[in-house]
């Protein structure tokens, strides 16, 4: 996002952000670091892979009649050299804006069996350094990487691209009809929440599920008639896929010891490892090729090779039916997010942050009741009919059944602890009177 933000490319204006919709706050409170103008988010009900996605972002792009120049990036990538990535983006602009679906290919430094790769025709120059495609390929065998290596035409599938939104509806309505009206009616059908536009639960959710590469570009590369050109872009920029711990690994800075680490860590006669703290001391004795990743929610630690079989522990999560798989113990909202410190048999401790200016919902519990202690900035807070100001320091306690509501008047955070006790704490016990985000 950040190289995104530095382009100076004749993009789409305002970044466009494709999500699903359980991540909604998070990607919005991370946009505001880097895009202060924010950006526009859309909020898949479910994931339908990459081809969907793209789909309704240049729906988005050409609700004005403009058909914009779209750079697509997905999210798990480092790209480190900024200045290399800006020349192949200059390279590409070109043959993009005549037509042309531009992809970008890294230069292969090493055999690598972990990604698909792209075949450029080398014989034919579309612009400087652009090629047109001659075929995709999946990952391939270590003797096959090592051949493409040494042919010097073949490049990392990066799924970047570079096109005309309206190029790629043009190609969508040629080669994947039935996903385009699905992706069309989902958009028209779906509706504004709060800075969000929500795409139709029940239309996307029947939507046809597939890549780009698959929908799209592969048979620009098989049909000799096709009207619209793939073409690959060279690229080395010091790009990274970071879509494995092992591959955190591999792009981090390192210590003698060839260990990565980040947080409140201490090592003994440990190599070659990955060990990020976020929340408390971890400490590490005689471990050699490890990573091992603490948060407040759960603790990983895993071979660096063998990473990648957490979606394995994932599964197991999902049919234990694991709070852990869904649910963070920090939970983003409109108005700043709230973390749950402690829980037990009948009560539950919170440190909520409410953002400057914001105000939670006029609400009652029918089963709990709370107390809250302000840490930080200045509280107004709503009580039956009384109106009562808090600063560092004081409390107010809240009774079951009681209609209740914080605000933040104030230019700082306000922070404060909740506790909550009573014979049932779930968050569905809330019962909205008033809501400034639509969710009364």
């Amino acid at each position: 996002m950040s190289g995104f933000v530095r382009s100076n490319a004749p993009l789409a204006p305002v970044p466009i952000i494709v999500c699903n919709e359980d991540h909604r706050f998070l990607v919005a409170e991370q946009i505001k670091s880097v895009v202060p103008k924010g950006a526009s988010i859309i909020l898949e009900p479910c994931g339908r892979n990459t081809a969907p996605a793209l789909t309704v972002a240049a729906i988005h792009a050409t609700k004005n009649r403009q058909d914009q120049l779209l750079l697509v990036m997905p999210a798990d990538h480092v790209i480190t050299d900024i200045v290399a990535f800006h020349h192949a983006l200059s390279t590409g602009i070109e043959p993009a804006l005549g037509g042309a679906i531009v992809t970008f290919g890294i230069v292969p430094n090493r055999p690598e069996t972990g990604y698909g790769y792209i075949q450029a025709n080398q014989q034919t120059r579309i612009a400087e350094r652009a090629y047109p495609i001659t075929r995709f390929v999946e990952k391939p065998d270590r003797e096959t990487a090592e051949r493409y290596l040494a042919q010097g035409n073949y490049y990392w599938n990066s799924g970047m691209f570079l096109l005309r939104a309206g190029i790629w509806l043009t190609a969508m309505e040629q080669f994947q009809p039935a996903m385009l009206t699905y992706c069309i009616d989902a958009f028209s059908c779906g509706n504004h929440d709060l800075d969000f536009l929500r795409l139709d639960r029940e239309t996307f959710s029947s939507c046809p599920a597939d890549s780009i590469d698959y929908a799209v570009m592969e048979k620009l590369t098989t049909l000799s008639d096709a009207s619209i050109r793939g073409i690959v872009v060279p690229m080395n920029a010091g790009w990274s896929d970071v879509g494995s711990w092992d591959a955190v690994w591999g792009i981090a800075e390192k210590d003698g010891h060839g260990n990565s680490s980040s947080g409140d860590v201490i090592t003994e006669d440990t190599c070659q490892s990955l060990v990020l703290a976020t929340s408390r001391l971890v400490t590490c004795v005689g471990i050699d090729g490890l990573v091992v990743v603490e948060t407040p929610d759960a603790v990983l630690v895993a071979k660096k090779n063998k990473a990648q079989d957490v979606k394995k522990i994932v599964m197991t999560l999902k049919a234990n039916a694991r709070r852990e798989r869904s649910a963070h113990r920090r939970v983003y909202r409109p108005w700043g997010w709230y973390d749950s410190l402690e829980q037990g048999e009948g009560f539950q401790v919170k440190h909520i942050l409410v953002k400057p200016g914001a105000v939670l919902s006029l609400q009652l519990h029918r089963h709990r009741s709370e107390h809250w202690v302000v840490i930080h900035g200045t509280a107004k807070v709503t009580r039956g009919d009384e109106t009562i100001v808090l600063n560092k320091n004081q409390s107010v306690f809240i009774p079951v059944g009681e209609k209740h509501r914080v605000e933040n008047p104030g230019k700082l955070a306000l922070e404060f602890i909740e506790i909550q006790s009573g014979s049932y704490l779930g968050e569905d016990d809330i019962v909205r009177l008033e809501d400034r985000y639509g969710r009364a």
